[in-house]
């Protein structure tokens, strides 16, 4: 087979999403990868998933550093942009499947915001893309012990806080029906029921939905009143969808034909640990 760009699109794009938490930059960073190769002499890549591999990867650092600054100006928390996707084909296997869906989930992006952006680079090379240190070390333009020390950090602080009794897809997708309807409901005691004692609630609405919380809110009582409070913003023709979110069953509140909100959790001891809800208009163009 003849290697060409679009061999390669969806596993850059895979790579790029990843470090960035953005669908829609991830897009721009491998339009600028193949704008780059475009202009590279094709007799000077010896290895053109390599070289497609070191331009993204360095494109995404930069950006992610650009990034940084621009979130310092966002209003309210700032949440990864979801993704809906689609069932693995079985021939990935189960096992394969498991690691794709932990390293997209939102909770896992959330976690790799809090890596420095040489770090974040190394712990997926490495971690999801399976990348010798080597390799990794060619990729970045730094010495082998230096990606080794980053991605043992990584690698550390990521496994401090993931949880530590994770459950089933079959108890996820439970307590996330439960959780909705007790909210459609009002139902009060079964919802508090749900919700483990320090749950935390975040909304990203970008400062473009008024009754959006603007802080995380915590604590099993006031989560659970937000979330009955949130029901009578909806319009009265909202209708609500289960999917695959970045590889786990969400919520979509849908009006129109267009995307409300998503609506994801986060489980932990049979309990619900945490609650994201992204709102902001920008972020559901492909949900």
């Amino acid at each position: 087979m003849v290697e060409t760009f679009e061999s390669y699109r969806s596993y850059l794009f895979a790579i790029a999403y990843r470090m960035l938490g953005s669908a829609m930059d991830a897009e721009d960073m491998v339009q600028e990868t193949y704008l780059r190769y475009q202009t590279t002499p094709p007799e000077t890549i010896r290895s053109l998933k390599a070289y497609l591999t070191t331009i993204l990867t360095r494109l995404c650092m930069d950006q992610l550093h650009l990034a940084r600054r621009k979130r310092e100006l966002y209003v309210g928390p700032w949440l990864p942009e979801p993704i809906l996707t689609a069932t693995t084909p079985e021939s990935d296997g189960p096992e394969k499947r498991v690691e794709t869906e932990e390293s997209i989930s939102l909770a896992f992006l959330v976690l790799l915001e809090q890596l420095q952006p040489f770090e974040r680079a190394v712990f997926l090379l490495r971690e999801v893309f399976e990348y010798e240190f080597v390799e990794i070390a060619t990729i970045l333009g730094k010495s082998e012990a230096a990606c080794r020390r980053s991605f043992s950090r990584a690698k550390k602080h990521l496994s401090e806080h993931r949880p530590r009794f994770p459950s089933s897809p079959q108890t996820h997708r439970q307590l996330l029906t439960s959780y909705f309807q007790a909210v459609e409901t009002g139902e009060m005691a079964t919802l508090t029921n749900l919700l483990a004692e320090n749950v935390t609630l975040w909304a990203d609405a970008g400062g473009k939905i008024k009754q959006a919380a603007l802080r995380p809110i915590t604590g099993r009582d006031a989560v659970a009143r937000f979330s009955l409070g949130t029901v009578r913003f909806l319009p009265e023709d909202y209708r609500v969808e289960m999917a695959e979110v970045n590889g786990l069953p969400a919520v979509i509140i849908r009006t129109g034909g267009r995307a409300l909100l998503v609506l994801t959790i986060e489980v932990e001891a049979e309990h619900i640990q945490a609650i994201r809800l992204i709102a902001n208009p920008e972020k559901l163009a492909r949900v």
